[in-house]
């Protein structure tokens, strides 16, 4: 005999199973639904806000499916406040600037003038490889040719020329 999602029989197994994809099912059409519809934001500006929103979102979603609430409903109720609260951060960062300099860390200063900043270099452990990566990435040949880059509060390291040119996209 096979696994029991595969009886064709309605046992206790097989009712477990018709619930478990249906739980499932509905689970990641919320879920889904919550994120095309409701966060609208860049796949490349995420925050430290939305990390965490995604691994809570994982760790409830999983918990709806799996049956560790009294009702599907219980789940959503829960899937739904996360979102909710992440909007209210991103609200409040936007509207109060007290509250953004404590919500999203500032941009931090690795290049001045041509030169590297090594003690913030340190403090966020980036590598002269690494900005001289970025610099290329950028159009900056050589660290000389830079004004400033700074480490943006996504972790992308942005460039300013001396020259003035405009950066590459």
């Amino acid at each position: 005999m096979g696994p029991p999602c595969l009886v064709f029989r309605w046992t206790r197994w097989s009712w477990w199973c018709a619930a478990a994809r249906q739980r499932g099912s509905a689970v990641y059409l919320f879920v889904f639904a919550l994120f095309r519809f409701v966060l609208r934001r860049d796949a490349g500006s995420v925050s430290i806000a939305d990390i965490l929103l995604l691994v809570l979102i994982a760790d409830a979603s999983q918990n709806a499916m799996a049956g560790g609430y009294q009702s599907l409903g219980d789940g959503a109720l829960l899937v739904a406040a996360l979102p909710a609260w992440n909007y209210a951060l991103d609200w409040l960062s936007w509207r109060f600037p007290r509250a953004r300099r404590f919500i999203e860390p500032p941009a931090l200063l690795l290049v001045r003038d041509g030169q590297l900043v090594r003690r913030n270099m340190r403090r966020e452990m980036v590598t002269a490889d690494e900005i001289d990566a970025a610099l290329r990435k950028e159009g900056a040949g050589d660290i000389a040719d830079v004004k400033a880059a700074r480490m943006e509060s996504d972790g992308r390291i942005a460039v300013l020329r001396k020259d003035g040119a405009a950066p590459r996209r």
